[in-house]
């Protein structure tokens, strides 16, 4: 991958929906070179998807928490996660738990209530958030700044 693929990916991460000729003139490329290097990543798995983020508020959701859980019987609790309509994100960790759980719900109410329904599996740590600051961060805008500043180096060298 180059600084142009990366260009391409910071793009579509921030803008999904973007069309070829749009981001064909962003980068000052021609459609095809644009259309061809989208194929590769995909075909490459770098591009996995392409999706709208949703606001949980809109959808009555006002409460989010991550959960700590410890369970015995992981494939069980796997099982149950995958059914759970609250759990959005699950990660299998290292350490004294296995899972970190990313949980939605309508309210506190419906977070404890969802809570009491995995304690048939294990026991947990919950974490309720009380604001985000930022989520989802591109991966790629990492790639992007360092080469401006080693550019801007070079211009100021001479």
């Amino acid at each position: 991958m180059d600084q142009i693929d990366y260009k391409i990916l910071s793009i579509l991460h921030d803008h999904a929906r973007i069309t070829v000729s749009e981001m064909s003139r962003m980068i000052a490329m021609s459609q095809p070179a644009v259309t061809e290097r989208l194929r590769k990543l995909e075909e490459q798995e770098v591009i996995t998807g392409y999706r709208a983020d949703i606001s949980p508020t809109k959808l009555g959701k006002y409460t989010t928490a991550f959960v700590l859980f410890k369970s015995n019987n992981c494939k069980e609790f796997e099982a149950f996660s995958e059914a759970a309509p609250e759990i959005v994100d699950l990660y299998r960790t290292s350490g004294e738990y296995n899972y970190l759980l990313k949980v939605v719900t309508e309210t506190s109410e419906s977070l404890a209530a969802f809570l009491e329904a995995c304690n048939a599996f294990g026991f947990s740590t919950t974490l309720v958030v009380l604001s985000t600051r930022f989520e989802d961060k591109s991966l790629v805008a990492s790639h992007e700044a360092p080469n401006i500043s080693i550019a801007s180096e070079r211009t100021k060298r001479g």
